[in-house]
């Protein structure tokens, strides 16, 4: 089903968060050798985990704030970090674009240690986006072969949470194949991360042109 992104929130406000937590692997990822980390149930109510996927400029953020829902407390948690004149122009419009209820917190690494220690603070959390922190580990060196376990990590983090949280990143395999190795590396570590992050998610949504295709 398609939808208008803003017709997201009305849709996210009828889906019923689930009474227990899905992250049993399904046989695809299986298949394609991908872990899903150990995941730690508690005894608080449980998360829900949202994965929205889109490309450059497709809608992705502004589908992911509505698809969030009301509940406050919230957070709005960027990996992105100012590095240039053109990055902190980007920034500034995305804060400007949300309201002032929503909290927020610059995380470019540590996603799992902000969730254990903060996450419990918030009904809700959108974390925007994937795509940088895994830019963000790579430049402090983590390899591709840890990146599974990182994110079983950040799966693990979210589940001590009773928060709607929405994981934000962005589809790289869609476009022309990158002329460097490094960024053909890179397209490839990221469509392995979504497909973690997919099989453990309650919910996966992919934003074209402005219009949302719930996929999962």
């Amino acid at each position: 089903m398609v939808v208008p992104v803003s017709d997201a929130r009305r849709i996210a406000g009828r889906t019923k968060p689930p009474s227990t937590v899905r992250r049993t692997p399904t046989r695809g990822p299986q298949r394609a050798g991908i872990s899903t980390g150990s995941i730690k149930r508690s005894g608080r109510r449980p998360s829900t985990l949202i994965l929205v996927l889109g490309g450059a400029a497709s809608g992705k953020s502004q589908a992911a704030l509505e698809l969030a829902g009301e509940a406050r407390p919230r957070a709005f948690v960027a990996t992105g970090q100012a590095l240039d004149q053109e990055m902190a122009g980007r920034i500034r419009r995305h804060q400007a674009s949300r309201s002032p209820d929503w909290h927020t917190a610059e995380v470019p690494m540590d996603l799992g240690g902000w969730l254990r220690s903060r996450g419990s603070r918030y009904r809700t959390i959108v974390i925007d986006c994937l795509t940088l922190w895994l830019s963000n580990l790579q430049r402090n060196r983590v390899t591709d072969a840890a990146m599974p376990h990182r994110v079983g990590e950040l799966l693990d983090a979210i589940c001590t949470t009773s928060a709607r949280v929405v994981l934000v990143s962005n589809e790289l395999g869609l476009g022309l194949v990158p002329v460097s190795r490094a960024g053909r590396r890179f397209r490839d570590v990221a469509g392995k991360v979504h497909q973690q992050i997919a099989t453990s998610a309650d919910e996966v949504y992919f934003i074209l042109a402005g219009r949302s295709l719930r996929v999962k």
